[in-house]
């Protein structure tokens, strides 16, 4: 795991888009897994600036989301679709039949689930999966209990993540109380995460994620475990880290560093 602390929101969101530039450039063909909320909207609009300076270009991506909630029609404001369609996949050339997220309604939720998957695996697997960080640790919907070797399934929402998304809806009743999600199991075999926090208020999270236990109560903990993770974010949201002193040193001399086999 590597953690790179930067000074600003607009520092975490450029740091990340070079992440993402990076993995095109290298296989244009890539499949992302994307995130929603507030977090990755900085770098999506990066993308989409990059794409319009001909940075970048996302003709022969393909994209599976994390999650969305149960019972939202996709035209619905407040559905991730709406959002993705809103705030990144209207404004890039990423070809609709490689777009992918869980359905708001499904025929049948655990058939559907099933069919998610075979599909990423159909994709050759996400080569790159961005992630943000829920209050309680959560890691896509995989709320406090979540088997760290669950899969895309449908999960009930801790009331904390309901509160917490309640500012996004008119009433606090409106937010829905389940979602379907990807697993853990299945966050675990992206080929490389990134994970973004910003902000006091993910301090505690991201102190538990990266220098807490492995735990099940702590979704975003089982990234201890993957060969690949990079975890950017601002200096606030890094104020509860022990060992932070440690991060910054390695990144500065990180291009000094011997090679590996």
């Amino acid at each position: 795991m590597e953690v790179i602390v930067k000074e600003s929101y607009a520092e975490v969101s450029q740091a990340a888009a070079d992440e993402v530039a990076r993995v095109i450039a290298e296989k244009p063909s890539a499949v992302l897994g994307l995130a929603t909320g507030s977090t990755p909207l900085g770098l999506y609009a990066e993308l989409i600036r990059r794409y319009e300076q001909k940075e970048l270009d996302f003709s022969s991506v393909t994209t599976f989301n994390l999650d969305e909630y149960v019972g939202l029609p996709a035209a619905h404001p407040q559905s991730y679709h709406f959002f993705m369609r809103q705030n990144l996949f209207d404004h890039i050339n990423v070809a609709p039949e490689n777009i992918h997220l869980p359905a708001g309604i499904p025929n049948d939720c655990r058939a559907f689930c099933r069919e998610y998957e075979q599909k990423i695996a159909a994709s050759g697997g996400i080569d790159l999966q961005i992630l943000g960080i829920g209050s309680d640790g959560h890691i896509a919907f995989n709320e406090p209990g979540s088997s760290l070797a669950s899969r895309t399934r449908v999960k009930t929402l801790a009331r904390s993540t309901i509160e917490d998304n309640s500012r996004f809806f008119d009433r606090p009743e409106q937010v829905p109380e389940f979602a379907i999600t990807m697993g853990v199991g299945t966050i675990l075999e992206a080929r490389k995460v990134i994970l973004l926090a910003t902000g006091e208020q993910k301090a505690g999270p991201i102190a538990q994620a990266i220098e807490g236990p492995i735990t099940s109560m702590c979704s975003a903990s089982a990234l201890q475990m993957h060969e690949h993770v990079l975890m950017i974010v601002d200096r606030a949201a890094a104020s509860q880290l022990e060992q932070v002193a440690y991060y910054e040193w390695v990144q500065q001399k990180r291009s000094h560093a011997p090679s590996t086999a």
